[in-house]
Protein backbone atom coordinates (compact mmCIF):
# COMPACT_ATOMS: atom_id res chain seq x y z
CA UNK A 1 0.00 0.00 0.00
CA UNK A 2 1.02 3.70 -1.00
CA UNK A 3 2.41 5.21 2.21
CA UNK A 4 0.05 8.67 3.51
CA UNK A 5 2.62 11.22 2.28
CA UNK A 6 2.18 9.93 -1.50
CA UNK A 7 -1.96 9.74 -1.01
CA UNK A 8 -1.77 13.20 -0.35
CA UNK A 9 0.26 14.39 -3.58
CA UNK A 10 -1.37 12.43 -5.53
CA UNK A 11 -4.76 14.03 -4.15
CA UNK A 12 -3.37 17.36 -4.41
CA UNK A 13 -2.36 16.66 -8.27
CA UNK A 14 -5.56 15.67 -9.08
CA UNK A 15 -7.30 18.46 -7.07
CA UNK A 16 -4.94 21.20 -9.19
CA UNK A 17 -6.52 19.12 -12.21
CA UNK A 18 -10.39 19.71 -11.19
CA UNK A 19 -9.17 23.07 -11.40
CA UNK A 20 -8.20 23.52 -14.42
CA UNK A 21 -11.02 21.28 -16.24
CA UNK A 22 -13.63 23.15 -14.22
CA UNK A 23 -12.19 26.26 -15.57
CA UNK A 24 -11.87 25.48 -18.91
CA UNK A 25 -15.37 23.91 -18.71
CA UNK A 26 -16.69 27.01 -17.79
CA UNK A 27 -15.02 29.02 -20.30
CA UNK A 28 -15.93 26.57 -23.07
CA UNK A 29 -19.63 27.70 -21.64
CA UNK A 30 -19.07 31.24 -22.26
CA UNK A 31 -17.63 30.53 -25.78
CA UNK A 32 -20.13 28.32 -26.74
CA UNK A 33 -23.02 30.68 -25.57
CA UNK A 34 -21.10 33.45 -27.84
CA UNK A 35 -21.08 31.02 -31.09
CA UNK A 36 -24.33 29.48 -30.70
CA UNK A 37 -25.76 33.61 -30.72
CA UNK A 38 -23.94 34.12 -33.99
CA UNK A 39 -25.25 31.22 -35.80
CA UNK A 40 -28.87 32.03 -34.79
CA UNK A 41 -27.73 36.27 -35.40
CA UNK A 42 -26.43 34.85 -38.96
CA UNK A 43 -28.92 32.22 -39.64
CA UNK A 44 -31.67 34.67 -40.83
CA UNK A 45 -29.90 36.25 -43.06
CA UNK A 46 -28.34 33.12 -44.58
CA UNK A 47 -31.84 32.14 -45.27
CA UNK A 48 -32.99 35.24 -46.67
CA UNK A 49 -30.22 35.01 -48.85
CA UNK A 50 -30.70 31.70 -50.51
CA UNK A 51 -34.35 32.93 -51.00
CA UNK A 52 -33.37 35.65 -53.24
CA UNK A 53 -30.13 33.73 -55.19
CA UNK A 54 -33.13 30.94 -55.59
CA UNK A 55 -35.89 33.23 -57.15
CA UNK A 56 -32.85 34.20 -59.90
CA UNK A 57 -31.32 30.62 -60.21
CA UNK A 58 -35.24 29.49 -61.25
CA UNK A 59 -34.96 31.87 -64.51
CA UNK A 60 -31.02 31.42 -65.25
CA UNK A 61 -29.54 28.48 -67.29
CA UNK A 62 -27.32 26.90 -65.54
CA UNK A 63 -24.38 26.93 -67.93
CA UNK A 64 -24.69 31.12 -67.90
CA UNK A 65 -21.55 30.47 -64.73
CA UNK A 66 -18.90 28.51 -64.36
CA UNK A 67 -19.37 28.09 -60.78
CA UNK A 68 -22.65 25.47 -62.36
CA UNK A 69 -20.55 23.63 -64.52
CA UNK A 70 -20.63 20.39 -64.27
CA UNK A 71 -17.31 18.06 -65.28
CA UNK A 72 -16.11 14.60 -65.04
CA UNK A 73 -15.11 14.47 -61.56
CA UNK A 74 -11.52 13.46 -62.08
CA UNK A 75 -9.98 15.33 -59.82
CA UNK A 76 -11.53 16.26 -56.54
CA UNK A 77 -10.35 19.04 -53.60
CA UNK A 78 -11.44 18.38 -49.96
CA UNK A 79 -11.63 21.04 -47.25
CA UNK A 80 -11.24 19.32 -44.25
CA UNK A 81 -12.55 21.86 -41.00
CA UNK A 82 -10.84 21.27 -37.31
CA UNK A 83 -10.10 22.95 -34.29
CA UNK A 84 -6.81 24.58 -33.49
CA UNK A 85 -6.33 23.20 -29.99
CA UNK A 86 -7.40 19.92 -28.76
CA UNK A 87 -8.70 18.36 -25.19
CA UNK A 88 -12.45 18.68 -26.91
CA UNK A 89 -12.89 14.88 -26.90
CA UNK A 90 -13.26 13.37 -30.24
CA UNK A 91 -14.47 15.82 -32.06
CA UNK A 92 -11.19 16.42 -33.91
CA UNK A 93 -11.05 12.34 -34.58
CA UNK A 94 -14.37 12.01 -35.83
CA UNK A 95 -14.03 14.44 -38.51
CA UNK A 96 -10.41 13.43 -39.95
CA UNK A 97 -11.72 10.08 -39.80
CA UNK A 98 -14.76 11.22 -41.98
CA UNK A 99 -12.71 13.07 -44.41
CA UNK A 100 -9.97 9.60 -44.35
CA UNK A 101 -13.15 7.53 -44.99
CA UNK A 102 -14.37 9.78 -48.01
CA UNK A 103 -10.58 9.97 -49.76
CA UNK A 104 -10.41 6.22 -48.98
CA UNK A 105 -13.59 6.21 -51.09
CA UNK A 106 -12.73 8.66 -53.93
CA UNK A 107 -9.39 7.63 -53.96
CA UNK A 108 -10.66 4.20 -54.62
CA UNK A 109 -12.91 4.65 -57.80
CA UNK A 110 -9.55 6.19 -59.47
CA UNK A 111 -9.82 9.98 -58.68
CA UNK A 112 -6.84 12.08 -57.52
CA UNK A 113 -8.08 13.92 -54.36
CA UNK A 114 -6.05 16.99 -52.59
CA UNK A 115 -6.49 18.57 -48.79
CA UNK A 116 -7.46 21.77 -47.86
CA UNK A 117 -6.75 22.12 -44.04
CA UNK A 118 -8.61 24.72 -41.80
CA UNK A 119 -7.83 24.33 -38.52
CA UNK A 120 -4.66 23.60 -36.42
CA UNK A 121 -5.62 19.90 -35.78
CA UNK A 122 -6.27 18.45 -39.01
CA UNK A 123 -3.44 20.08 -40.78
CA UNK A 124 -0.63 18.50 -38.51
CA UNK A 125 -2.29 15.64 -39.01
CA UNK A 126 -2.76 15.25 -42.82
CA UNK A 127 0.77 17.41 -43.16
CA UNK A 128 2.27 13.85 -42.25
CA UNK A 129 0.27 12.01 -44.92
CA UNK A 130 -0.08 13.82 -47.54
CA UNK A 131 0.41 17.29 -49.68
CA UNK A 132 -2.32 20.24 -48.89
CA UNK A 133 -2.87 22.15 -51.19
CA UNK A 134 -3.29 25.22 -48.87
CA UNK A 135 -3.61 25.48 -45.06
CA UNK A 136 -4.82 27.91 -42.58
CA UNK A 137 -4.06 27.57 -38.81
CA UNK A 138 -4.76 29.00 -35.40
CA UNK A 139 -8.04 31.23 -37.08
CA UNK A 140 -10.79 29.92 -34.73
CA UNK A 141 -10.10 32.55 -31.87
CA UNK A 142 -11.17 34.97 -33.59
CA UNK A 143 -12.83 34.96 -37.25
CA UNK A 144 -15.20 36.25 -39.15
CA UNK A 145 -16.77 36.62 -42.85
CA UNK A 146 -13.13 37.63 -44.03
CA UNK A 147 -11.97 34.50 -43.50
CA UNK A 148 -14.75 32.60 -45.25
CA UNK A 149 -13.57 35.52 -48.05
CA UNK A 150 -10.07 34.36 -48.21
CA UNK A 151 -10.99 31.02 -48.56
CA UNK A 152 -13.20 31.48 -51.53
CA UNK A 153 -11.02 33.37 -53.14
CA UNK A 154 -8.53 30.30 -53.12
CA UNK A 155 -10.79 27.93 -54.54
CA UNK A 156 -13.13 29.40 -56.87
CA UNK A 157 -10.45 30.68 -59.75
CA UNK A 158 -8.82 27.41 -59.41
CA UNK A 159 -12.74 25.79 -59.95
CA UNK A 160 -13.27 27.94 -63.01
CA UNK A 161 -9.98 27.71 -64.54
CA UNK A 162 -10.97 23.46 -64.44
CA UNK A 163 -7.74 22.87 -62.22
CA UNK A 164 -9.86 20.48 -60.74
CA UNK A 165 -13.70 19.46 -60.98
CA UNK A 166 -15.41 18.68 -57.62
CA UNK A 167 -14.89 20.58 -53.96
CA UNK A 168 -16.20 18.72 -51.13
CA UNK A 169 -16.00 20.32 -47.09
CA UNK A 170 -15.65 18.19 -44.35
CA UNK A 171 -17.36 20.26 -41.26
CA UNK A 172 -19.06 19.61 -38.10
CA UNK A 173 -22.74 20.20 -38.12
CA UNK A 174 -23.68 21.32 -35.01
CA UNK A 175 -26.89 19.85 -33.29
CA UNK A 176 -26.63 20.53 -30.07
CA UNK A 177 -23.92 20.68 -26.84
CA UNK A 178 -24.05 16.76 -26.93
CA UNK A 179 -24.51 15.70 -30.81
CA UNK A 180 -21.48 16.49 -32.80
CA UNK A 181 -21.69 15.21 -36.26
CA UNK A 182 -19.24 15.00 -39.06
CA UNK A 183 -21.05 16.52 -42.64
CA UNK A 184 -19.97 16.09 -45.98
CA UNK A 185 -20.95 18.38 -48.58
CA UNK A 186 -20.33 19.14 -52.05
CA UNK A 187 -19.52 22.62 -52.59
CA UNK A 188 -18.72 22.66 -56.24
CA UNK A 189 -20.10 22.45 -58.27
CA UNK A 190 -23.09 24.21 -56.91
CA UNK A 191 -26.14 22.34 -57.23
CA UNK A 192 -29.18 22.99 -59.07
CA UNK A 193 -30.07 26.48 -56.25
CA UNK A 194 -33.65 26.84 -56.26
CA UNK A 195 -34.76 24.33 -58.86
CA UNK A 196 -38.30 22.70 -57.66
CA UNK A 197 -39.79 20.69 -60.84
CA UNK A 198 -43.24 20.87 -58.96
CA UNK A 199 -43.45 24.19 -59.96
CA UNK A 200 -45.63 25.40 -62.81
CA UNK A 201 -43.38 27.84 -64.95
CA UNK A 202 -45.98 30.10 -65.81
CA UNK A 203 -46.65 30.08 -61.81
CA UNK A 204 -43.23 31.67 -61.50
CA UNK A 205 -43.56 35.65 -61.26
CA UNK A 206 -41.13 36.93 -63.08
CA UNK A 207 -39.00 40.23 -62.54
CA UNK A 208 -37.17 43.00 -64.48
CA UNK A 209 -33.68 43.02 -63.20
CA UNK A 210 -31.24 45.83 -63.07
CA UNK A 211 -28.85 45.17 -63.94
CA UNK A 212 -29.47 41.98 -66.01
CA UNK A 213 -29.99 38.56 -64.39
CA UNK A 214 -26.88 37.06 -65.48
CA UNK A 215 -24.62 40.17 -63.78
CA UNK A 216 -26.46 39.23 -60.74
CA UNK A 217 -25.99 35.91 -60.90
CA UNK A 218 -22.20 36.60 -61.50
CA UNK A 219 -22.04 38.44 -58.66
CA UNK A 220 -24.53 36.87 -56.03
CA UNK A 221 -23.04 33.11 -56.74
CA UNK A 222 -19.45 33.93 -54.94
CA UNK A 223 -21.34 35.37 -52.02
CA UNK A 224 -23.16 31.98 -51.81
CA UNK A 225 -19.96 30.61 -51.67
CA UNK A 226 -18.68 32.90 -48.95
CA UNK A 227 -22.29 31.92 -46.66
CA UNK A 228 -21.63 28.20 -46.97
CA UNK A 229 -18.10 28.80 -45.63
CA UNK A 230 -18.63 30.88 -42.88
CA UNK A 231 -21.65 28.69 -41.89
CA UNK A 232 -19.40 25.63 -41.94
CA UNK A 233 -16.98 27.53 -39.76
CA UNK A 234 -19.45 28.79 -37.34
CA UNK A 235 -21.08 25.17 -36.98
CA UNK A 236 -17.09 23.84 -36.59
CA UNK A 237 -16.04 26.59 -33.90
CA UNK A 238 -19.65 25.81 -31.62
CA UNK A 239 -19.64 22.39 -31.92
CA UNK A 240 -15.80 22.55 -31.03
CA UNK A 241 -16.38 24.43 -27.52
CA UNK A 242 -19.75 22.45 -27.21
CA UNK A 243 -17.44 19.21 -27.61
CA UNK A 244 -15.35 20.75 -25.18
CA UNK A 245 -17.84 21.46 -22.52
CA UNK A 246 -19.02 18.51 -22.45
CA UNK A 247 -14.97 16.80 -22.07
CA UNK A 248 -14.13 18.57 -19.50
CA UNK A 249 -17.26 18.47 -17.59
CA UNK A 250 -16.55 14.41 -17.84
CA UNK A 251 -12.73 14.81 -17.13
CA UNK A 252 -14.08 16.67 -13.91
CA UNK A 253 -16.44 14.51 -12.66
CA UNK A 254 -13.05 11.62 -13.47
CA UNK A 255 -10.96 14.00 -10.92
CA UNK A 256 -13.81 13.71 -8.28
CA UNK A 257 -14.21 10.13 -8.63
CA UNK A 258 -10.48 10.08 -8.21
CA UNK A 259 -10.32 12.16 -5.09
CA UNK A 260 -13.26 9.94 -3.58
CA UNK A 261 -10.98 6.74 -4.67
CA UNK A 262 -7.87 8.18 -3.61
CA UNK A 263 -8.95 9.54 -0.39
CA UNK A 264 -10.49 6.46 0.57
CA UNK A 265 -7.39 4.39 -0.10
CA UNK A 266 -5.83 7.54 2.12
CA UNK A 267 -8.25 6.83 5.07
CA UNK A 268 -7.40 2.81 4.81
CA UNK A 269 -4.11 3.30 5.03
CA UNK A 270 -4.31 6.05 8.27
CA UNK A 271 -6.28 3.47 9.61
CA UNK A 272 -3.90 0.62 8.91
CA UNK A 273 -1.12 3.03 10.61
CA UNK A 274 -2.92 3.86 13.65
CA UNK A 275 -3.62 0.06 14.53
CA UNK A 276 -0.09 -0.64 14.25
CA UNK A 277 0.82 1.83 16.71
CA UNK A 278 -1.68 0.75 18.79
CA UNK A 279 -0.66 -3.34 18.30
CA UNK A 280 3.15 -1.75 19.32
CA UNK A 281 1.72 -0.13 22.36
CA UNK A 282 0.10 -3.56 23.26
CA UNK A 283 2.58 -5.88 22.87
CA UNK A 284 5.17 -3.03 24.79
CA UNK A 285 2.70 -2.57 27.84
CA UNK A 286 2.60 -6.49 27.95
CA UNK A 287 5.98 -7.22 27.69
CA UNK A 288 6.34 -4.84 30.60
CA UNK A 289 3.94 -6.39 32.25
CA UNK A 290 5.85 -9.96 32.01
CA UNK A 291 8.74 -8.55 33.01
Amino acid sequence: MASLKDIRRKIGAVSKTKQITRAMNMVAASKLKAAQLRMENFRPYALRFMDVLTSLALRVDPETHPLLAVRDPKRIRVIIMTSDRGLCGGFNTNLIKAAERFVREKTGEGKEVQLIAVGRKGRDYFRKKVKLTKEWSDVFGKFDITLAVKISDEIIPPFMQAEYDELYVVYNEFRNIAVQRPAVVRLFPLPPIGKDEDTEPTARIDYIYEPSDEILLGKLLPMYVHVLIFRALLETYAGENGARMVAMDNATKNCEEVIQNLTLKMNKARQAAITAELMDIVGGTEALSKS
